[in-house]
């Protein structure tokens, strides 16, 4: 078993506002090669006071494109995140899985209800 590392939301993004998809951006810039390497990951939401989904869509959610539900379930955890957070991860989590598991339809849907106004 390796050793956990804990990374730190609050620093990755400077500021307790998780609030854009850029900053989302860079924390999984910084997990996900921990996690392709087989390293434990905690990640800590210690001082972080605001989510919004799009940040955790960035930050998690693209993960379930990279690797299998299973090794995310084993190589990552998320602590000291606020309570009402929890089930904006919870949606962010399920929305990830079903969007990785059949990527085109999605593709499909958007483009069967976007373009045809002109």
């Amino acid at each position: 078993m390796s050793e956990l590392i804990v990374v730190r939301v609050y620093d990755i993004i400077g500021g307790p506002l998780g609030v854009s998809a850029d900053d989302g951006q860079r924390v999984y810039d910084k997990i996900a090669p921990l996690l392709d390497e087989g390293k434990m990951v905690s990640l800590s939401f210690e001082q972080v006071e605001t989510m919004i989904s799009s940040f955790l869509n960035a930050a998690i959610g693209q993960l379930y494109g990279k690797f299998p539900e299973d090794r995310i379930r084993e190589l990552l955890s998320v602590r000291d995140m606020d309570d009402a957070d929890l089930p904006v991860l919870k949606r962010v989590v399920e929305n990830a899985k079903v969007y990785f598991r059949d990527p085109e339809r999605f593709k499909k849907a958007i483009e069967e209800t976007g373009d045809d106004e002109e």
